[in-house]
């Protein structure tokens, strides 16, 4: 089993675990996932690695609590196990030195896109990160983004804080002001990606998303998270999670997210009826 070393509430809904996990401390690389289960009744998670510190066999994962599974996972606190993590899985971010690499990272989308961005600072290039959320109270790693960015901007779909409007819109001013952008990757909600795909792929400009669909076994076996890449199908688990966003099925894509919506929306009711009673493995 694995402990969970450090567990902190980063906003409503949003926390981050630090996890002992040595191994995948040690061989994970930017882009890549866990898969984790609660107890040995629960489902696969699918969470992005975050940040890892090999020396202390640690791995941070973060998530908001949106379902059944993620609110049962917020329930645990530091020095509860988890019953199953499994990873590092995915194929990691292609990281190069390009030359001006935007990174976009929308709400939970942020905590992907910090690895990303750290590891393309770091191979030479000149960062230019757009963080974004739905409001002030929601955003999160604000001050890590900014140390690994050449310049960071910070959009709020409220005006509560930096920018009002979304990050597409600051996208678009930095096109439109004729900065040169050879790279640009989005993660975040799915109509975020889109629309920044849209905006990209009238310059040319390469971009790269990275998909979370509905996920089973993270081995490539179910088919759940198959999506339509190029005309092609691929399976997120072993393909991804990272693709050509200009290639990507997006309307597709929300079709498939939303197929156990009501499923899930009574699994979560039901959880919540009978108290959220889960700690450390016992739901």
């Amino acid at each position: 089993m694995f402990q969970i070393v450090e567990a902190r509430r980063l906003a409503p809904s949003v926390n981050q675990f630090k996890i002992a996990a040595p191994e995948i401390a040690r061989k994970r690389r930017p882009g890549q996932f866990v898969a984790l289960r609660i107890n040995e009744e629960g489902e696969r998670l699918p969470l992005t690695i975050a940040d890892a510190d090999p020396v202390a066999g640690t791995i941070t994962l973060i998530f908001q609590e949106v379902g059944k599974s993620t609110a049962q996972l917020g329930k645990f606190k530091a020095g509860d196990r988890l019953s199953d993590l499994v990873g590092p899985l995915g194929i990691p971010t292609h990281v190069e030195k390009f030359g001006t690499v935007v990174c976009i990272g929308g709400g939970i989308g942020i905590a992907p896109v910090y690895p990303i961005a750290k590891a393309m600072r770091e191979a030479g290039n000149t960062v230019l990160s757009i963080i974004g959320a739905r409001t002030k109270d929601l955003l999160i790693l604000e001050e890590e983004m900014r140390r690994v960015s050449t310049f960071l901007k910070v959009s709020t779909d409220d005006g509560t804080y930096g920018y009002h409007g979304f990050v597409s819109d600051i996208l678009q001013d930095l096109i439109d002001q004729g900065t040169a952008i050879d790279l640009t990757v989005a993660i975040g909600p799915v109509p975020m990606m889109r629309v920044i795909c849209n905006v990209t792929r009238n310059r040319n400009i390469k971009t790269v998303v990275s998909l979370n669909p509905i996920m089973v076994d993270a081995s490539g076996m179910c088919g759940a998270c198959r999506v339509t890449v190029g005309g092609k199908t691929r399976f997120v688990c072993v393909d991804g999670p990272e693709f050509d966003g200009h290639q990507v099925d997006f309307a597709e894509l929300v079709k498939r997210q939303r197929a156990y919506l009501e499923q899930e929306k009574r699994a979560l009711e039901s959880f919540k009826h009978d108290g959220g009673a889960c700690r450390g493995g016992k739901c």
